[in-house]
Order: structure tokens, then sequence, then C-alpha cells
């Protein structure tokens, strides 16, 4: 019998969460980039 290793099943796997979780924090930050930048803006007036 032929036993496959699964090192590297497991780190494409590990590669597939890390890339959904950047697109994730990308999107969330589209949509919050209004958000943030009024707040900044608050901010920045005054001071």
């Amino acid at each position: 019998m032929f036993l496959r290793s699964q090192k590297g099943q497991g780190l494409a796997e590990y590669a597939l969460i890390l890339a959904l979780i950047a697109i994730l924090a990308i999107v969330a930050l589209a949509f919050m980039s209004g958000a943030i930048n009024g707040a900044l803006s608050k901010v920045g007036s005054s001071i």
C-alpha cells in the first residue's frame, strides 16, 4: 500500500483559510471606510 503524506494537504487548507480571512478583512474595510474617514476627520479637526 502506498501511504500519501498529508502535510501538503494541510498546508493548502491553511492557505485557503488565510486567504478567506484576508478577503473578508478587505471587504469589511471597504464597507466601513466612510465611517472610519468621518471619525478621523472629526479627530483631526478637533486638534
